[in-house]
């Protein structure tokens, strides 16, 4: 009987041993940025500058039909949570299998974009929906819990950005700013999804920063919108937010004034949402110089904190926190002469308009002391259009924009106290993925060529260059299971930003020397024929042509009926023009291509 009670114990202990194996202290990836401060570092060191070219593939698996795929990867214990705009999945970390799945089904008529992630939370799992919502799901079953209106579709807001959870709490922002929306931030209850505070991003009346909106009335459509992740300091309670472009992007006279608290950092209370302080890096901005990326929160010369903030303007500008002055500016991508003002005759501006940094900002190497950072090299020539009036809903630049020559990238390794580079990789296509450095001494990374990459984090050498299948303009993240290290990633992407390669949304898992061929599976399942074209058109044709066909002011799907027949429509999308991708017959067959083009000319004016 000693025996056996004995054997018991020994067997319970072995077992939460091995439990605890499955989620190693730094062994998971909890949050977009691994840790609310949004450093992206990884303490885990078994692959290393020596082993890391025996990376090879365990698998691959197709989460969804063609489509923008620019979410991050959560990792908690042996499980991957991640989602396209209206796929969640929650995968098998080491074999890609499928452990569920949620599709959502909208409530409005039109439905696209891009989704850039969710959080985790208490066994919850949170995101933005494609119509407008926060959803919660059961983190074990995917059932879905609660589900709240956040946005309107009908004044062209979305829920395009990353949530982040965090004590009983879920923040999210609201984006939208081409659509001439009033951006702002929610709270809600984790639990329930009721709102607990807001704050609006464009201040009006006697909210602090509405005297830098000179036409008051221009506030109320002034942008600002929140589209990507955030950052947060448990030890101060400090939410951290990236605030976008005012509208419209490109007349800057019709909203005069400095436009609060546009391309700005703006530092709140998250219990309460009041406002602490900002900093706001283009006062009065034409050139659509948002800030997107979560602000990266770290700790050098001494105690000194400081904010690091990779821009589309092209360079990284780190702020010390207690002063609130800049310590560094440092370009980490080409940038050419800044005008003060559009012209009708055009500017060529280098970046913008889908340059500089994106989505994912800076990392932090602590290995190294370095900020690491990827960023898009284009440069496009902007003209300024004639005044129009705000129609809700509808995008409006206040004049056109292109893209002027070819589009590559870079990733740059910056001192994190002085800013002076370390070192620079030129990138054949741009790099918008996620950057994780580890303490192994590799940094991964990946590009819209389909590269996965893999650097010497201390020189910048490439340890590994393999194909992802499909761009990656997503999540990179590294965890432990079972005592053993993986990298896996976002691949496939169609969107706006898709200068490279595209590909079908999925997932890949990596490892050291894995002992079983790659294996590939697709668990999407079949659309029936109604409402297929919708469907499509939302997945690959929206973020580039908006809800209403109308975004790009030289290429209007509104009516195209009356200007092409159904025929020559097909043939335009089977062989288009650059700078539209092609997709058939890859990622679209004859059948969705039909269907897709017969929408197009029957449901949009």
């Amino acid at each position: 009987m000693k025996k056996t009670v004995v054997g018991l114990v020994c067997s319970f202990l072995l077992a939460n041993m091995a439990m605890a194996q499955d989620a190693a202290p730094g062994g998971e990836w909890l949050s977009y940025n691994k840790g609310l401060h949004g450093q992206r570092y990884s303490p885990l060191k078994q692959i290393t500058v020596a082993n890391a070219a025996q990376l090879g593939q365990v698998c691959r698996v197709q989460i969804d039909g063609p489509g923008s795929y620019h979410g991050g990867l959560i990792v908690q214990g042996d499980t991957i949570y991640t989602g396209t705009p209206r796929e969640t999945v929650a995968l098998n970390a080491t074999t890609c299998a499928l452990r569920w799945k949620f599709d959502y089904r909208p409530e409005e008529e039109n439905c696209g974009g891009s989704s850039r992630g969710v959080a985790l939370l208490d066994g919850r799992l949170f995101r933005g929906t494609c119509d407008g919502r926060l959803i919660a799901l059961d983190a074990s079953t995917g059932r879905l819990l609660w589900k709240s209106v956040l946005a309107s579709q009908q004044l062209g807001e979305s829920t395009t950005a990353a949530p982040l959870a965090w004590q009983g709490v879920v923040y999210m922002g609201i984006g939208g700013s081409e659509l001439g929306v009033r951006g702002r931030v929610v709270a809600l209850d984790a639990a329930t999804g009721k709102e607990l505070w807001r704050f609006n991003t464009i201040p009006i009346g006697s909210e602090v920063g509405a005297e830098t909106w000179k036409r008051p009335e221009t506030a109320k459509t002034g942008g600002g919108g929140v589209w990507g992740a955030m950052s947060l300091d448990v030890t101060t309670g400090e939410l951290f937010v990236s605030v976008g472009n005012p509208w419209p992007d490109i007349d800057k006279a019709y909203r005069p004034g400095d436009n609060l608290f546009t391309d700005s950092v703006v530092v709140l209370d998250a219990r309460t949402g009041a406002l602490k302080w900002w900093h706001q890096l283009a006062p009065g901005d034409w050139m659509d110089l948002d800030l997107v990326a979560a602000p990266m929160l770290y700790r050098a010369n001494g105690a000194h904190d400081y904010m690091a903030i990779g821009g589309k303007d092209g360079y990284v500008t780190v702020v010390d926190r207690d002063t609130h002055k800049r310590v560094f500016r440092t370009p980490v991508t080409t940038v050419e002469q800044i005008f003060k003002e559009p012209s009708r005759e055009g500017s060529r501006m280098c970046p913008g308009y889908a340059g500089g940094v994106e989505w994912n900002g800076p990392a932090l190497d602590r290995l190294n002391n370095n900020l690491i950072v990827g960023a898009v090299d284009v440069c496009f020539i902007v003209k300024l259009g004639d005044s129009k009036a705000y129609t809700p809903g509808t995008v409006d630049f206040g004049g056109t924009v292109a893209p002027d020559g070819p589009a590559t990238g870079w990733v740059t390794a910056l001192d994190r106290e002085t800013g002076a580079v370390r070192w620079k990789y030129h990138a054949e296509k741009p790099v918008v993925a996620g950057i994780t450095p580890t303490a192994g001494g590799v940094t991964f990374a990946g590009d819209l060529a389909g590269n996965f990459l893999v650097f010497n984090s201390k020189t910048g050498a490439v340890v590994l260059k393999a194909a992802a299948g499909g761009a990656m303009a997503g999540g990179v993240v590294t965890y432990e299971v079972a005592g053993k290290q993986y990298v896996a990633f976002a691949a496939g992407n169609i969107s706006r930003n898709a200068f490279g390669d595209l590909g079908l949304p999925s997932v890949v898992i990596m490892t050291l020397d894995p002992k079983a061929p790659a294996t590939a599976t697709n668990i999407t399942e079949p659309t029936s024929n109604a409402g297929n074209g919708r469907r499509l058109y939302g997945q690959v044709c929206q973020a580039c042509h908006g809800a209403d066909g109308n975004m790009l002011a030289d290429h209007k799907l509104g009516n195209l009926k009356a200007r092409r027949d159904l025929a020559a429509t097909i043939a335009y999308i089977k062989d288009p023009k650059a700078p539209m991708p092609k997709m058939f017959p890859d990622l679209l067959d004859e059948k969705s291509v039909t269907d897709v083009a017969t929408w197009v000319h029957e449901e949009l004016r």
